[in-house]
């Protein structure tokens, strides 16, 4: 551990991204169940996905160069790293997290390493304890993952095909650490969770709950597969998404006006251009790559954030707002200036 001397603003210093070489397309899909690409893109905007190229491969594999990418942009190196925070809701085996076998990976033996649970929401839930952290000075630069393997943990039947077409494999890092320069930093964070919903998107087994965790019969009626209410995301999504982005802006004292990015959870186009709607932020401003990669959950905001500042469509000075809505339900916005 280095424990940081400052206690000044923590700043995104750093972002990086990853996806395996696999595409698969709509198209390969409606092979294996009774699906198109007319039906999956009216749905949810997406047209491909990535899923991992053979079996071995885990979320903590996809972060390996999703980390060193931000670490090079950041213009430090893996032993700069004081702790890692490692957001998957697909960790690499039930227990232990994702973020020990990362640090194995990047070769930091006795680095801290806290997987955090948090679903669509993760990368932000992990942004407000690594800002915590560096704004405490209990850590300089804290490695912050958001990767995910869902390819291996979806049903890929017509029983499982709502859920299955939405779901790609991919990882984005960010390194969060002291601000460079004045202006630069996370200015607001707000995390919300709301366990009513719990049940409307969730995997039910294998549980702790249960005894034994798995059986056969939850095998057959398919319990280890995602199972979702789409309508009652939709909803939720919609309301909340937008609600949490205006606290936020108030909170940095922004507008949606002043935003040069929006950088919200790829999870439904759709839900995403309403989002946008209410907030007046024009899709111009608006990360949207979930054509491409399908729901990343964790990953897809650090991962839709990195292509856009290597895209050029944020730098030095831009006011970035990010939003989230996913299972738990969770939610939550935060408001950086790089």
């Amino acid at each position: 551990m280095k424990p940081s001397t400052t206690t000044s603003a923590s700043a995104i210093l750093g972002v990086g991204h990853h996806v395996p070489s696999k595409v698969v397309t709509n198209h390969d899909l409606a092979k294996l169940m009774n699906t198109s690409d007319e039906w999956i893109v009216q749905r949810s905007g997406i047209k491909e996905r990535r899923f991992i190229e053979h079996s071995g491969i885990g979320a903590s594999d996809l972060a390996v160069p999703a980390s060193n990418m931000a670490l090079e942009h950041a213009g430090l190196s893996a032993g700069d790293v004081d702790a890692i925070v490692f957001a998957t809701l697909s960790p690499d085996h039930n227990f232990p997290g994702s973020g020990c076998f990362l640090g194995d990976k990047l070769g930091l033996p006795g680095v801290p390493a806290l997987d955090v649970r948090n679903q669509c929401s993760g990368f932000l839930y992990g942004l407000s304890i690594a800002d915590a952290w560096v704004r405490a000075g209990v850590y300089r630069h804290v490695l912050l993952v958001g990767s995910e393997v869902h390819s291996t943990g979806i049903e890929l039947t017509d029983r499982g095909r709502d859920v299955a077409v939405l779901f790609g494999d991919g990882a984005g890092a960010a390194i969060i650490g002291p601000a460079t320069r004045p202006g630069q930093g996370i200015r607001s964070i707000e995390l919300h969770a709301d366990g009513s919903g719990a049940k409307e998107l969730w995997v039910e087994a294998p549980a702790s709950a249960y005894a034994p965790r798995l059986t056969a019969e939850m095998l057959v009626e398919g319990k280890h597969f995602p199972a979702m209410n789409g309508k009652q995301v939709f909803r939720w999504a919609t309301e909340k998404m937008p609600e949490v982005s205006r606290a936020v802006l108030a909170r940095a004292e922004l507008t949606a006006a002043e935003v040069d990015l929006f950088v919200p959870h790829q999870a439904n186009l759709r839900i995403n251009q309403l989002v946008c709607q209410k907030l007046g932020i024009p899709e111009a401003k608006t990360v949207a790559n979930i054509e491409k990669y399908g729901n990343t959950t964790a990953a897809t905001i650090p991962l839709g954030l990195s292509e856009a500042w290597r895209e050029g469509r944020c730098g030095a000075g831009s006011h970035v707002l990010m939003a989230a809505f996913g299972s738990g339900f969770t939610w939550g916005g935060a408001v950086v200036t790089l």
